[in-house]
């Protein structure tokens, strides 16, 4: 942890050194935090799914999906009419519903992981087109505008959204039988189901779990944005898996940090933001990004066998 820490503290050095105090002004600043808070709140969704041994591949088209199911005309009259906390809740049943999809059909199914939630970014995006028309549709409900789009002692709504995520799944994950038990099922499922834990449904939970956090990512887009689209997430299920594993939680399961998955999604953040101000290639932030992705797997590879010889 106190790697990501130093790493993170390095690139604002950088930041502020290369962009003549720009970095550093609170505006700069709210900037990144507005950046990292959506795609934030998908990592901690994931989080939970890497360390329980699984993987989901859909979040970015489930979070499209969801957009425009909250943004369609007809929600936007009911809304009018019942208030915003339809578009809302809109969006959080499709994140659920598309989660729970994929837990069964992992769980029960007995569909790899890959495969079940590949299918679901095919699915859910074209679905997303359909409804859409391949289309924009514009958010005009300005209750929820004027909710989610605000201000709290000076920060947006949607970073306080996030900070809130986070925590409820540090405690979800560090605190609870939940967590103890998604840390058994990702590092031994058998040894797990011997304890007593009910394997099929936990994963059925875990997938449930990171639709929802997809949902309540739609509304943080939907409140950035003011639209649903069909092109929303799109490729958010990389850079979410990207900020869990450069935040120290194992692939392969067993092992998971809240706290280090929100420090990889401010370190990407940061770092975009320092390429964008010193109007550095996108192309070069995209091959900084691979390095240090395969920097932090290399990392995890070193500290396992090092566990695996003191241990022997």
């Amino acid at each position: 942890m106190g790697g990501l820490v130093l790493a993170l503290v390095l690139l604002c050095v950088v930041g502020i050194a290369t962009t003549d105090g720009r970095f550093a002004s609170i505006g700069n600043i709210t900037t990144i935090l507005s950046l990292a808070a959506t795609i934030g709140v998908v990592s901690i969704g994931m989080t939970f799914v890497i360390t329980g041994g699984g993987i989901d591949l859909s979040v970015g088209s489930v979070l499209g999906l969801a957009t425009v199911w909250a943004s369609t005309l007809s929600t936007q009259y009911m809304a009018e009419d019942y208030g915003w906390w339809v578009i809302v809740l809109t969006a959080l049943v499709v994140g659920l519903c598309a989660g729970l999809v994929n837990g069964a059909l992992v769980a029960y199914g007995r569909v790899p992981a890959f495969i079940a939630t590949l299918a679901m970014l095919a699915a859910a995006r074209g679905l997303a087109e359909i409804i859409a028309g391949r289309r924009t549709q514009i958010v005009d409900v300005d209750p929820f505008l004027d909710v989610f789009r605000g201000d709290l002692l000076g920060l947006p709504m949607i970073v306080w959204i996030f900070v809130v995520v986070a925590a409820a799944g540090w405690f979800l994950l560090n605190r609870t039988t939940f967590g103890r038990r998604t840390i058994a099922v990702g590092g031994n499922p058998e040894a797990a189901r011997l304890a007593g834990i009910k394997i099929k449904r936990h994963t059925l939970y875990l997938y449930g779990l990171t639709g929802l956090t997809a949902g309540i990512g739609a509304v943080m887009m939907l409140a950035r944005t003011t639209a649903g689209s069909s092109t929303h997430g799109t490729l958010y299920e990389l850079d979410a898996i990207a900020a869990v594993v450069v935040g120290g939680t194992l692939l392969a399961g067993g092992r998971g940090t809240i706290t280090g998955t929100v420090l990889g999604v401010l370190i990407f953040a940061t770092l975009t933001n320092v390429f964008v101000l010193n109007n550095l290639d996108s192309s070069v932030q995209a091959i900084a990004k691979g390095a240090i992705i395969v920097a932090a797997v290399l990392l995890q590879q070193w500290f396992a066998s090092r566990e695996r010889a003191t241990s022997t």
